[in-house]
């Protein structure tokens, strides 16, 4: 099987980075880490990814992603706090898609934090 790019950008294999945390072989060690994972569930519609990465608190009880949405790029703008010392962060980040034939962008500015050791989604500030 070929290895393909991972969708998020990172320039790197699916199965070295963003593949690996899906698989549940790794967690995201870094709150940008977790949002590029995030970004590359949606790209490959893996919905248990991304309940399972969502804070208990604010977590939907399904999710029904829109097949004819296909995510196209991911550029972080900015992160604050995040890393291996921090309990909380942010990350702001503009995600290109395509639906029905047109070009979209979505900009949001995210906020994480641990949930029993792991970094996981809060809500869109």
């Amino acid at each position: 099987m070929v290895e393909t790019g991972c969708p998020c950008g990172s320039g790197k294999g699916y199965g070295e980075c963003c593949g690996r945390f899906h698989a549940g072989e790794a967690a995201a060690p870094t709150a940008e880490a977790l949002m590029r994972s995030r970004y590359s569930a949606y790209a490959k519609g893996d919905t248990a990814y991304l309940l399972t990465t969502w804070h208990s608190s604010t977590r939907p009880q399904r999710l029904d992603l829109d097949r004819k949405t296909r995510w196209t790029g991911l550029e972080i703008l900015g992160a604050t706090g995040g890393s291996a010392v921090h309990t909380e962060g942010t990350v702001r980040f503009r995600a290109r898609y395509a639906e029905r034939g047109q070009a979209g962008v979505l900009e949001e500015h995210s906020a994480f934090t641990r949930e029993n050791g792991r970094w996981v989604y809060v809500a869109a500030l």
